[in-house]
């Protein structure tokens, strides 16, 4: 295991690369060492590995951008600090150095013949930490594909890590019924030559396996799983009808399996590329037929998103949803779907709500269509009355009595 001491100084702030790009073996090292260099900060704005446990991570203090993956035990730890920023946004601040990056820890691919690491995974804000820290820690895993897009010259790294471990992989989550039946709404909204914005989960697999009987479809976006390589093989994947970046898939994470990263090792229908291009308003502004598709832990009846705190609970994060849900909503032809199902822990409890137990992570202006199991709400466009009666038609029939009240004083005040 390397040796952190030489490199590291009491105060540090850390940046690491995120989600399936994560530097397990650096990671594992800090968890190990860090106690001893003492009063250490670190960033990873997701995690899906559980390396990060209250236990291995008492000698640094952890920050994110939210619950995401495996950091939601950390939140309910309370041994997480919560940064409310759109990812597009990290590696800006990493730059202006409002998020401080002494040290980058990163994962990386085998240098090619040019002396150009791939960041094989994981691409938005890690060149930004890269160009900013003082010092640059990369594990050279030989089992992390070369993807084209954004590449590290060695020149650029302080301390290579030698490394052969299979990287993070997220596998498929399993399909409930209600994930079939809201996939099937949001397919209906993906027609010939669209282009897809989408997350990884349930929700986002079901939706990509209706879509094999469709033609030309594109993607554009900031993380991709294994549904991504069943459209490719399908050859429903072409990219052909995109306004720019014809023929190339655009990515920013790949999160999945081994499948997924063969598929990836050197292929030229894909390119992974920085923040600042994957959620890029003027780039994503250039695409029509662009559908984004999001979740949500609820919605309110004038259709305000919480994606982020569910009461006490901190249980997911602003992500890049407010970028894509604006995008979708604008393009030509497109589509912004805000997916959630209509009720939480057994039916219990209502996700179209009167009011958000949380922070607002999509304002009501922005939100286009709103998914459920049981329909899909239009809402672009329509006064606060009439978004609020097309919330309760697609809520839950249990709750819908409750609500129809609460719809009805805002159909009576107007607002």
């Amino acid at each position: 295991m390397i040796d952190l001491t030489p490199y590291l100084r009491p105060g540090d702030h850390i940046v690491f690369g995120q989600a399936c790009g994560e530097p397990t073996t650096l990671v594992e090292a800090l968890a190990e060492q860090g106690a001893r260099i003492g009063d250490l900060h670190a960033f990873i704005a997701t995690s899906f590995s559980g390396l990060f446990t209250p236990e291995t991570a008492a000698a640094f203090r952890l920050s994110s951008m939210g619950a995401i993956g495996a950091l939601r035990v950390m939140a309910k730890a309370n041994a997480l600090d919560v940064i409310p920023v759109h990812v597009s946004q990290v590696a800006p601040l990493i730059t202006a150095g409002v998020m401080r990056c002494d040290v980058a820890m990163i994962q990386v691919s085998p240098a090619n013949a040019a002396g150009e690491h791939s960041c094989g995974l994981i691409s938005d804000y890690v060149r930004a930490a890269v160009d900013k820290a003082r010092v640059v820690i990369a594990e050279v895993n030989e089992q992390v594909p070369f993807v084209p897009g954004e590449t590290i010259p060695a020149s650029a790294i302080d301390v290579a890590v030698p490394v052969s471990r299979m990287p993070v992989e997220v596998m498929p989550a399993k399909i409930s019924p209600t994930d079939e039946a809201i996939a099937r709404l949001c397919a209906e909204f993906i027609g010939d030559g669209s282009v897809i914005q989408t997350g990884v989960g349930a929700v986002p697999d079901a939706i990509l396996r209706l879509l094999h009987d469709r033609r030309d479809l594109g993607v554009h976006s900031g993380m991709l799983g294994n549904g991504l390589v069943d459209l490719a093989e399908a050859g429903v994947l072409t990219n052909a009808r995109k306004e720019i970046d014809r023929g190339v898939s655009i990515n920013g994470a790949l999160i999945g399996t081994r499948r997924l990263y063969d598929w990836a090792q050197g292929n030229p229908a894909i390119r992974m590329t920085p923040t600042s291009y994957t959620h890029d308003a003027g780039v994503l502004g250039q695409l029509s037929r662009l559908v984004t598709i999001n979740s949500a832990l609820e919605v309110d009846l004038t259709g305000q998103v919480n994606a982020e705190q569910s009461g006490a609970a901190y249980m997911g994060g602003t992500g890049g949803q407010v970028d894509f849900v604006r995008a979708g909503a604008r393009s030509p032809g497109g589509a912004s779907l805000m997916v959630l199902a209509a009720t939480a822990k057994g039916g219990t409890i209502s996700k179209i709500v009167p009011a958000l137990s949380g922070p607002v992570t999509s304002a009501r202006s922005e939100v286009d269509v709103v998914v459920t199991e049981f329909g899909a709400a239009q809402l672009k466009g329509q006064t606060l009355a009439e978004r609020a009666r097309r919330l309760v038609a697609v809520a839950h029939p249990d709750f819908r009595e409750g609500l129809e009240r609460e719809a009805f004083e805002i159909a009576r005040r107007g607002f």
